[in-house]
């Protein structure tokens, strides 16, 4: 029973991030992340409340199967970022900052986020 709510949940993460992201305006993203290549390429960026978002590839993932990154902000210039798979697992990146130079990027320990 517990694994079939899990399994529930996932998948309406999934769905709504999908839904959400359908109705996305475009734009470009630059990803990098230890341990993986850079991404740079369009994606669907989607505004959330108090300057959240998620952005999601046009086509494909950003790589590792990552198909909607999102970051929440905790508060001002600070947040929380996410990464979810097309199979619905959730991985957290930890927290980012927002970048002085660069408005349009946040910054975390081993990754950086840019949309533009």
């Amino acid at each position: 029973m517990k694994a079939f709510l899990l399994l529930a949940v996932g998948l309406g993460i999934t769905l709504a991030a999908t839904s959400a992201l359908a109705a996305g305006r475009p734009a470009r993203c630059v990803i990098d992340s230890a341990g993986s290549a850079r991404w740079s390429g369009p994606c669907l960026f989607v505004a959330e409340r108090g300057g959240s978002f998620s952005v999601s590839p046009q086509r494909g993932s950003f790589g590792d199967g990552i198909s909607v990154i999102s970051l929440y902000v905790v508060s001002p210039g600070s947040g929380e970022v996410r990464g979810l798979t097309a199979d619905g697992i959730n991985s957290r990146w930890g927290p980012a900052r927002r970048a002085t130079r660069d408005r349009a990027c946040w910054i975390g320990e081993d990754f950086s986020l840019c949309v533009y």
